[in-house]
């Protein structure tokens, strides 16, 4: 018996190493950062700007404008876990052609954009981006875009704010489902220190809300957005626009993906 339970043992030592591992290292399995040289000069098509906003002496947050000719409105873009808008910026020319801006931030540690990370932080980087758009646009004509991981600080701001509408691509309930769909022997409910529980802040919606989201998506289970449509309130207008063949990264090829940018935003 003596070797079971030193078996046992070595298995609960091995489980309370991976625990911790993931405790102190989840920020890199999380956010997927790419830096940017300050000084480094976009090539994006169309017009665009450079923006800059210094919250705190020690943080930078950076976004790039792209411009429509005679914008009907802006989106405020929020893009996935990896890469930066050196990366993301392509993906703004839809929204151009269909006649509005996009501001595109990178969150902390992203691009060009600096400053310690944590979850209260982002959500208020991304209230301090919609407060530079109201400089310029009322609220009728903000839409909030939240792409992958950004739609856990797109669905959060649009609970506390009253924009156009709320367009989440690939989004989850809750962190703590995406990464049981990874690994699902851990806690993450003792671990996850970013759990963006956009389960509780979709309740809040008060504006119309659209949900795209394939069936084959690995990343991001599509029961967790079949979810998060399940919990936004019946008296907002409310859509779940389902991709049968869609993955996580590839539902803008589909044609009913460009169909539908030209029917909300039109």
């Amino acid at each position: 018996m003596a070797w079971l339970f030193a078996g046992i043992g070595v298995l609960v030592l091995a489980y309370v190493g991976v625990c911790l591992f993931y405790a102190l290292f989840q920020e890199r399995f999380i956010f997927i950062r790419f830096r940017t040289a300050r000084s480094y000069t976009y090539k994006f098509s169309g017009v665009f700007e450079e923006r800059f906003i210094r919250p705190a002496a020690d943080v930078e947050l950076h976004a790039v404008h792209f411009k429509a000719e005679a914008p009907k409105g802006v989106v405020l873009y929020f893009h996935g876990n990896t890469g930066s808008v050196r990366r993301w910026g392509k993906y703004a020319q839809r929204f151009v052609r269909s006649g509005y801006d996009v501001l595109l931030p990178d969150p902390r540690g992203y691009g060009k954009s600096r400053g310690a990370l944590s979850e209260q932080a982002l959500h208020a980087d991304a209230a301090l981006w919609y407060e530079e758009l109201l400089k310029v646009w009322p609220e009728k004509d903000i839409v909030i875009f939240g792409r992958s991981l950004g739609s856990g600080l797109a669905t959060p701001l649009a609970a506390q704010r009253s924009p156009r509408m709320l367009i989440l691509e690939t989004p989850f309930a809750n962190l703590y489902e995406v990464a049981t769909n990874y690994l699902p022997i851990l806690p993450y409910r003792l671990l996850l220190r970013y759990p963006f529980r956009n389960d509780k802040a979709i309740k809040r919606i008060n504006c119309p809300v659209y949900i795209l989201h394939g069936k084959f998506d690995a990343v991001v289970p599509y029961a967790s957005a079949l979810r998060l449509y399940s919990l936004t309130p019946s008296h907002v207008h409310r859509e779940m626009i389902t991709f049968p063949k869609g993955h996580h990264s590839d539902l803008p090829r589909f044609p009913r993906y460009q169909r539908f940018v030209q029917r909300v935003l039109g």
